[in-house]
């Protein structure tokens, strides 16, 4: 008799739970893909994926009545997820001036508004003594794997370009001293480079790209799209976007206004 009790009581418990579960679900369930990449998306110390993108996310969702739910990508596959319907879109400082192997990036997914500039940058050692484009001749440098960083990489003649899954592991080349530079957004070099364990490597200004934006790409056709910057125009004239950019640092280089780019 004991054991029917247990077994009725862990039947509710877990009746109970779904219950819960289901409740906390208040719309639709929409599938944000990611990568790890400080101040954008990454997990802090409790271990809670955080960041300037992973909040604006769960804000324009919110919003929307949308259940937001994060799925890390492989950033060379992002294009395969997000046609095969596994993710609903990428909203990881994807640089939507860009291009994928000549291909702009604008033709194969659908972009909101841009809402941020960004910069490709060069990461060295500090006593690397590299300060120009002649110096990354022979050089061994890292990319993250079909990013904006591998096509800038590409531009300089003589450089010779590997590739690794994350910007993360390109900066860990170079301190690891498996590399003499890396090409990463000027977004991440800034939250990393010169602090902590990356003390010793900087960033090489007179090689920075001209300016990209980031936008959020979304499936061709998707109704996400116009949703979406309606919420951005939202929180531009409110102030949170404002507010959002200046808790993670990036209020020099976050888009308030985008009345130019209405079609």
């Amino acid at each position: 008799m004991k054991n029917v009790f247990k077994i009725l009581a862990i039947t509710l418990i877990l009746s109970f739970a779904l219950v819960t579960m289901a409740s906390c679900q208040t719309g639709p369930v929409v599938t944000v893909g990611y990568t790890i990449y400080e101040p954008m998306n990454y997990k802090n110390a409790d271990g809670k994926l955080v960041g300037f993108d992973t909040e604006l996310a769960e804000m324009v969702f919110e919003n929307l009545g949308y259940t937001v739910v994060f799925k890390e990508i492989v950033w060379e596959q992002k294009y395969t997820d997000l046609n095969a319907g596994s993710i609903d879109c990428i909203w990881n400082g994807f640089t939507s001036n860009g291009s994928d192997d000549g291909t702009p990036s604008a033709d194969l997914v659908d972009f909101s508004y841009n809402y941020m500039e960004n910069r490709q940058v060069i990461v060295v050692k500090k006593d690397s003594g590299i300060t120009s484009a002649d110096d990354l001749k022979d050089k061994i440098g890292y990319v993250e794997a079909a990013s904006a960083g591998e096509s800038y990489a590409k531009e300089f003649e003589g450089a010779i370009v590997k590739t690794v899954t994350k910007q993360t592991e390109a900066i860990f080349e170079v301190f690891s001293n498996t590399a003499q530079f890396a090409v990463v957004d000027a977004q991440l070099a800034k939250s990393l480079v010169g602090k902590g364990d990356y003390a010793d490597l900087a960033i090489v200004e007179t090689l920075s790209s001209e300016v990209e934006y980031y936008g959020i790409g979304f499936k061709k056709g998707s109704e996400l799209t116009a949703k979406v910057n309606e919420q951005l125009e939202a929180l531009a004239k409110d102030g949170s976007l404002k507010k959002l950019a200046e808790k993670y640092g990036v209020e020099n280089t976050v888009i308030l206004d985008f009345a130019d780019q209405k079609k």
